[in-house]
């Protein structure tokens, strides 16, 4: 018997075209003889599956299934391609797991977690994992620019805490650029993370969980056309991204045995791409996707596909270790 799979994809953050994307793939791609594929569109004001001629009907929130002319139909797992809130900061997965429902994501409390960039990198540096120097500031609170510069130097990069896809961050360079760059990252959260600039080569490690085994892809590195990996690097070319990235075979052990690391103190499940920047040897983490971009640009298919796991293969194990 066929599995009912939704794949979930929008959201409620600047990122839901990205997720769109991403869940178009997931759907195009998932085994048609394995699988029934449902599109369901989350944002604020809608919960709908979508069929093929774009009509629209509601999901009913309280067993999260749909009624189509008459029939209704539940869920064997759900395939979350929902990149921001709600999908990859614990709502979604409390919410599926308060309903039994299988989800390829990681659990809520690891979604949760690893979507507050501060909280994360404080959890993992008793672990020994290195990362930049930090310094945090709350929508509201005095901002005193010659405290933060003493502490993380110039230049430095100011990010919004909860948001990705390079959303609400600006690379800094003199004092008095800093209130600009935090009123762009107020726009995305209320708060804030300022970090050191580390001078390095940028690396980005895919970790899943495939055939019951935590396994580490082909290291990708990033070389952005910009001042760093900001949006239009990621998502509008203006970027290489070169997989197996041109390490040092000392570099690469390093790595990889931070980024497994990292997957397994924080017990994660399904898909999970890490970001690290090389400083004096030594990768130092820049903080943990859980719910990585899946379209055909994105990395974590790239490193998926120079590991010999195809596309097919690769969302396909996600359900099958769901629900196991």
């Amino acid at each position: 018997m066929k599995k009912n799979i939704a794949i979930i994809m929008g959201g409620y953050s600047s990122e839901y075209e990205i997720s769109l994307k991403s869940g178009q793939v997931v759907f195009e791609t998932l085994d048609a003889s394995k699988y029934n594929a449902y599109k369901v569109h989350i944002f604020k004001n809608k919960w709908v599956y979508v069929d093929a001629n774009d009509n629209e009907y509601p999901i009913d929130k309280n067993d999260f299934s749909v009624t189509v002319n008459g029939n209704k139909t539940t869920f064997d797992c759900i395939f979350n391609a929902i990149h921001g809130t709600p999908g990859e900061d614990g709502y979604m997965q409390g919410y599926l797991e308060l309903l039994n429902i299988p989800h390829t994501s990681c659990g809520m409390y690891q979604a949760s977690l690893t979507f507050n960039k501060r909280d994360c990198l404080s959890t993992l540096k008793p672990y020994g994992i290195k990362t930049a120097t930090s310094y945090y500031i709350n929508l509201g609170d005095t901002v005193n620019e010659t405290a933060i510069v003493e502490k993380v130097g110039l230049p430095c990069f100011v990010k919004a805490n909860k948001a990705g896809s390079s959303f609400g961050i600006t690379k800094v360079y003199k004092k008095e650029d800093l209130k600009n760059a935090l009123e762009v990252a107020f726009k995305e959260d209320d708060e804030v993370i300022i970090e050191s600039f580390l001078d390095g080569t940028e690396v980005s490690v895919g970790v899943i969980t495939y055939k019951g085994e935590v396994i580490v892809l082909p290291i990708t590195e990033i070389v952005s056309n910009n001042d760093f990996f900001d949006y239009k690097a990621k998502y509008l070319g203006e970027s290489q991204e070169i997989t197996p990235a041109r390490l040092s075979k000392v570099q690469e052990e390093k790595v990889n045995s931070v980024a497994k690391k990292v997957y397994e103190v924080l017990k994660m499940k399904g898909f999970s791409r890490s970001e690290y920047i090389f400083k004096d040897g030594e990768p130092h983490l820049l903080e943990v996707n859980t719910v990585p971009g899946l379209t055909k640009a994105s990395i974590l298919p790239q490193q998926a596909a120079a590991a010999g796991i195809s596309l097919v293969e690769l969302f396909s194990n996600a359900i099958e270790e769901a629900l196991k």
